[in-house]
């Protein structure tokens, strides 16, 4: 690390740096997530009913629509949008903690010829993170979804949980389902953006410094997209499992409902069912969270780090 306090000639980076890229984070998951709450109903109606919601992601909204009216694909939209908020504050900003922290550890150089397995680690550590405090959210939004008579609000459905079936069973009963679909995912998501991102503008002959005509926001939005396709393929057979698993029912420790659940719907299913829906779903939000986060950083003046070669004038 430069003696000026920089890191890759950028920075310094201190609390107001991770508070911004953490509120960032926050706000772009929360609008994500919440934007793509129809999408979301839907893809999950056909993982946990597959046998009644058999029409592909197009039909499942009309069968929805038709069975419960047009308010139904709103269900769940309180849980997700406070509980991406919340994952998102810890996700970005520990990611950012994490790698820059990473950076001067290994050093300048050690850093950029290990930037992969900088995100990867960084991604996994942050995510993990985020999941102590997404789980409760994620447990409520997939009862409500598969059940919308269980409960009129997010409150109500969470006491209705706890007093059902405790607190460990009723908020954490798939917290390692989460951590299987959510940790792969994240690790995907940011690698994979990081290293688009850069052939991106490696292609352009641009840099960060020096964007493109489709300006930063433009490789992020094109980078997002490509992250959050092979993310969603990586981590949709755990999405699909945590779904049925907070659906609710069956009995035994949460590692033999999992076993009964895989023995019941087979890995070629559990890989497969709601999987398009979950490609255009988790697509256009990653684009859009890089997109969004890009611009709230801009918004309260924070300047994203990214690595940069420090053998390269800057």
């Amino acid at each position: 690390m430069a003696a000026d306090d920089k890191v890759m000639g950028q920075g310094p980076f201190g609390l107001k740096y991770y508070l911004s890229g953490a509120l960032s984070g926050g706000i772009c998951c929360s609008i994500t997530h919440g934007a793509l709450t129809p999408v979301d109903v839907v893809k999950t109606r056909i993982q946990l009913d597959p046998a009644t919601y058999n029409k592909g992601m197009i039909g499942g909204f009309s069968q929805v629509i038709k069975a419960e009216g047009p308010g139904a694909l709103l269900t769940g939209f309180g849980p997700t949008a406070q509980g991406y908020f919340i994952q998102g504050w810890f996700k970005f900003g520990g990611v950012e903690f994490f790698k820059i922290n990473l950076t001067k550890y290994l050093g300048e150089k050690a850093a950029w010829e290990n930037r992969n397995s900088i995100y990867l680690l960084s991604s996994a550590m942050a995510e993990f993170i985020a999941d102590i405090f997404l789980c409760p959210y994620e447990a409520c939004r997939i009862r409500l979804v598969s059940n919308p008579t269980y409960a009129s609000s997010m409150i109500g459905c969470a006491s209705r949980m706890w007093s059902e079936q405790g607190f460990v069973n009723a908020f954490y009963s798939g917290f390692v389902p989460i951590l299987f679909k959510q940790i792969p995912y994240t690790m995907a998501k940011f690698a994979v953006q990081g290293k688009a991102q850069e052939m991106i503008y490696t292609s352009l002959d641009a840099s960060p410094e020096k964007p493109p005509a489709i300006g930063t926001i433009g490789v992020s939005l094109s980078s997002g997209v490509i992250a959050g396709v092979a993310a969603a393929i990586i981590s949709h057979p755990a999405d699909t499992l945590l779904s049925k698993i907070n659906k609710g029912g069956g009995e035994g420790s949460m590692f033999a409902r999992m076993g009964n659940i895989v023995s019941e719907t087979g890995l070629w299913k559990l890989c497969t069912q709601g999987l398009f829906a979950r490609c255009v779903m988790i697509g256009s939000l990653t684009a859009g969270q890089f997109g969004i986060y890009d611009i709230v950083m801009n918004a309260v003046g924070a300047s994203k780090f990214h690595f940069h070669n420090p053998d390269a004038a800057h």
